[in-house]
């Protein structure tokens, strides 16, 4: 993209010489010509739409460098955003109506309940709180990509809280918690639970060690979307 618009800006001294020849001819009276449908004037029009377009990806890729290196969304969630983004944008507009953003979502893995047409959905306007405030109807690429942003980060966060408790747990911070730690520190429905869940804690050898169950793979598997 940077390229991009640095090939763009390097086109400004070839407009300038268009100018300077449009004036020419102005001054000379030629006011037609008919080798060419396009004008000075649409011409400049042009080249500051595509500046400004490039500027706008520019700050927008920015952004998404920025959200990936402060808040710990990897650059794979951050390209499958996008990307479904972009697959639901089917007029290429740069934004989403609701209807596209739900589908979206769903995509995404969000199990929003099925509704009837104008029945209310208040989970999915609980969103569009965050997304699209003032209702305006549309969601664009920044809105979006904020939104998911966030709420990666709060996965990330929940998961290292979680993970961190059962740590605390288990003997020493071990990587794995015994079912006899879980059956101290827990409920018998919540230890139950844990282990009808965890997978067993495999050692860097690829051995199972006995009563052992792996806390981090079951913690981070809680959170994918």
């Amino acid at each position: 993209n940077q390229r991009k618009h640095q090939e763009i800006r390097a086109m400004r001294s070839q407009l300038k010489k268009i100018e300077d020849l449009g004036a020419a001819m102005e001054e000379a009276l030629i006011l037609d010509n008919k080798y060419t449908e396009h004008s000075t004037v649409g011409l400049a029009q042009q080249w500051d739409q595509l500046d400004q377009l490039g500027m706008r990806m520019q700050h927008n890729l920015e952004q998404q460098i920025q959200a990936r290196n402060t808040t710990g969304v990897t650059e794979e969630a951050l390209k499958e955003f996008s990307m479904m983004f972009k697959h639901f944008d089917k007029d290429k507009s740069g934004r989403l109506n609701h209807q596209e953003f739900k589908s979206c979502l769903r995509s995404l893995g969000y199990d929003l309940p099925m509704v009837e047409e104008g029945e209310p959905d208040p989970e999915f306007e609980s969103i569009l709180d965050t997304v699209d405030p003032n209702r305006d109807g549309h969601v664009s690429l920044q809105e979006y990509m904020a939104f998911m942003i966030s709420r990666e980060t709060e996965n990330v966060k929940s998961s290292e809280e979680i993970e961190s408790a059962f740590r605390a747990l288990s003997s020493e911070g071990k990587p794995y918690v015994t079912k006899e730690e879980l059956y101290q520190n827990l409920t018998r429905e919540q230890a139950d639970y844990c282990i009808s869940h965890m997978k067993p804690y495999m050692d860097g050898k690829g051995r199972e060690l006995p009563a052992a169950y792996d806390y981090i793979e079951f913690t981070r598997s809680l959170f994918v979307n």
